[in-house]
Formats: C-alpha cells, sequence, structure tokens
C-alpha cells in the first residue's frame, strides 16, 4: 500500500479516472463532494451554479455512482458558507471595483485545496488528489516541489494553480498530470465508468448561462438581499450606476449600464455607432467612466502585479534581480517571453517583448520557466511604453 488520499470528485470523468488511477496504483482511496452552492460540485471543477438556478444531472450522485462502482467509500460535505463568503462575494466586489477577478483561482486557493488539506490533516490522511491536468514532481537535490504544465497542453491547468505553497504541494496528488484528455476518457470507457462521456461545463457555474447581467442585477446575493444601486457602489466610486463612455479624446459617445458589467476587451453591448469596432479599453471606478479604443489601442507591452504567490517561496535573488519568464496573462492565453522585475513588497513588474492584447486588472498573470510554474499574481496595471 503507498497509504491513503482524499481524492476531491466532481461526478465528472476527470475526477472518477483520478480516483481510479490511484485506487489501482494501491493507495487507500477515499472520495469527497464538495457542496459548495444549490449544485454540488467538486474541488477539481469551476465553481457551481447559483443556488437559484436550475441544477444540473446530479454530480454529487454521479460521484457516488463511481465511488460505488470502484469500492472506495464517499461523503457530500457542506461548504455554501465558505464558498459564498469566500469566493462569489470576491467575485461580485472585483467586478463593483472596475476589475475582472477569476473565481477559479480563488476557490483553488481558500475553498479546494485549503479546506481539502485542513480536512485531510484532521483525518490523519497524508494525501490529497484531484483531477487536474498539471503536474507535481518533487526535485530531490534542491528539495522542493515543482508545479509543472499538464502533458496536455490543450487541457493544462496549471494557470490556475499558482497559488500552492510546498507544504501543500508534498501533499498534493495530481495523477492526470501526465495524460491527455482523450486517453483518460479512454480509461473511464474501459473500466466502464458511467460518466466516460459526460459533458465539460465551460461557463462559471455560478452564473447561469455566463449571464452576468442577469446576475449583477439579481435581487438576491450570497444568501442576502442585493444593495439598490445607490448603496452598493464600491468604495470610492460610481461602479453600480450609468456612467459615460469616453473616445481616447475624452469626448462622450455613449452611456454604460454600470461598471460591474464590463471587462477589459469587451466589444459586445457597448452601444456604440462607430465606423470602427471598439473596445473597453479602461475602467474608471473613481469617475465612473469607461474609455473605449479600437483594438490596436488594447495592446501593452507592460504590467504590474500585487500580491505575488511563489511556488517555491521567496527566494533572495527574487527580490532584487530581473529574469527572463515566459507569462500568461489569462488561461486562454500563450505565454509570452517577459522579463519580470520584483519590485519589493509583495509586486512584481513584467515587460513583455511583444504587446500582449487586453491586459486586464483582476485577472491573474502566471509566470514559467520552461513547464515550470514559477508563481502568479493579480494585475493591477497595463501600461504601454
Amino acid at each position: 500500500m503507498n497509504g491513503s488520499v482524499l481524492v476531491a470528485m466532481s461526478g465528472g470523468v476527470d475526477s472518477s479516472v483520478a480516483a481510479f488511477l490511484l485506487r489501482d496504483a494501491g493507495y487507500e482511496v477515499s472520495g469527497v463532494t464538495m457542496r459548495l452552492t444549490g449544485a454540488v460540485t467538486s474541488v477539481d471543477a469551476a465553481p457551481p451554479r447559483d443556488e437559484h438556478a436550475p441544477l444540473p444531472v446530479s454530480h454529487a450522485a454521479d460521484a457516488a455512482q463511481v465511488s460505488a462502482l470502484l469500492g472506495i467509500p464517499h461523503e457530500i460535505v457542506d461548504l455554501r458558507g465558505p464558498f459564498h463568503q469566500k469566493v462569489v462575494s470576491y467575485f461580485f466586489e472585483e467586478y463593483e471595483r472596475g476589475r475582472t477577478p477569476n473565481p477559479c483561482v480563488r476557490c483553488n486557493k481558500v475553498i479546494k485545496f485549503g479546506f481539502l488539506l485542513r480536512l485531510a490533516k484532521e483525518r490523519g490522511i497524508p494525501h490529497i488528489a484531484t483531477g487536474h491536468y498539471a503536474r507535481v514532481e518533487r526535485d530531490p537535490s534542491a528539495r522542493l516541489y515543482r508545479l509543472l504544465r499538464g502533458s496536455d497542453r490543450a487541457k493544462d491547468q496549471s494557470y490556475f494553480l499558482y497559488t500552492l505553497n510546498q507544504n501543500q504541494l508534498r501533499r498534493v496528488l495530481m495523477p492526470l498530470g501526465g495524460f491527455t484528455k482523450t486517453e483518460v476518457r479512454e480509461i473511464a470507457r474501459r473500466i466502464g465508468l458511467p460518466v466516460s462521456e459526460k459533458a465539460e461545463s465551460q461557463e462559471i457555474c455560478f452564473i447561469p448561462g455566463n449571464d452576468y447581467r442577469a446576475f449583477f442585477e439579481g435581487s438576491h446575493f450570497c444568501g442576502r438581499p442585493r444593495k439598490s444601486a445607490s448603496r452598493g457602489r464600491a468604495p470610492g466610486g460610481r461602479a453600480s450606476g450609468e456612467g459615460p463612455i469616453l473616445d481616447g479624446s475624452g469626448k462622450v459617445v455613449g452611456r454604460h449600464a454600470g461598471l460591474a458589467r464590463y471587462t477589459i476587451g469587451q466589444r459586445r453591448g457597448l452601444g456604440i455607432a462607430s465606423h470602427v469596432p471598439l473596445y473597453v479599453a479602461r475602467i474608471d471606478v473613481e469617475t465612473g467612466a469607461i474609455t473605449v479604443a479600437p483594438k490596436e489601442g488594447l495592446f501593452h507591452n507592460r504590467l504590474t502585479a500585487r500580491p505575488v504567490s511563489w511556488i517555491e517561496g521567496p527566494a533572495g535573488s527574487r527580490t532584487v534581480q530581473s529574469f527572463r519568464v515566459t507569462a500568461k496573462i489569462r488561461s486562454l492565453h500563450t505565454a509570452a517571453p517577459a522579463l519580470l522585475t520584483p519590485l519589493g513588497d509583495g509586486a512584481i513588474e513584467l515587460r513583455f517583448d511583444e504587446p500582449q492584447w487586453a491586459i486586464t486588472p483582476g485577472q491573474s498573470v502566471v509566470f514559467y520557466q520552461g513547464d515550470t510554474v514559477l508563481g502568479g499574481g493579480i494585475i493591477t496595471r497595463g501600461w504601454r511604453e
């Protein structure tokens, strides 16, 4: 036996195959499904749908069925309160501040790995596992654990995991990191898993249909009445009310319906007549204005990010020296060459070799050397020299 492991099971094919592979390797496997809202989902899936929305096929029932087939124990834990407080509230408040958050990164940090590791520790279980497409490897010479990209570049999820630290990585197993999605489905078919053809969600699951407008205009949020537009503004700004849309010269060219409904790079929903396509280039919470520009006006080659998480922990050489990396400014972005300069006090600056489109405050920038994830941070500003 290789010891015991607590596996996050969503009822999807990835976490189901992860549980099978670990059981087949000799681990004593236990499955756990996290209830985060009205839908039941797991730590290796996106956050769940809003509790007032129609529920999808029962993820908990699928996870229980797979667990029974594999002969492993399974349970459901209720984390709706912490999830609403730490993830959904964060998502809403960041939009109110004119920023575009990444709830999956946040959920990984404070709910998925944070809670699951504590639960495993309380039960004396040395490892946890998820169905993420990423790899964890130990470097004996450096006595460190590395987080690496998944072998399937189309499914690589290392971007969402940059907040993991050494204490977490030494206890985390990601058995799918060396597989492709096609191979995972083939394994599921071969062993007769009932979820082998189950579709994947491509949206933020607590927002039904990816309808942000309906979400922000809903009468309830996090289980309590929503504030009115006049009282629900972000500190120091006008994020909830209407305001002007400006062109690059400062001329008013339209009106917006509230800053929280827009993100950098957005084109649809602006209601502006123009002979060239215009995109949201800047969101100013202090003035309540949105600035639009043609596509070429959104290419920037520099950004700052804060706070920054380092996979290997703080390193002296990274506090005073610049060094080369490749960096992703969103999950589906191709990592681009850049020079990273630590600024101190938990901040960094990146200077890209080539300008990147729609650098967005609130999103994560993640930096790599080869397949190794060095760390990442929250973008605070993007600009062009």
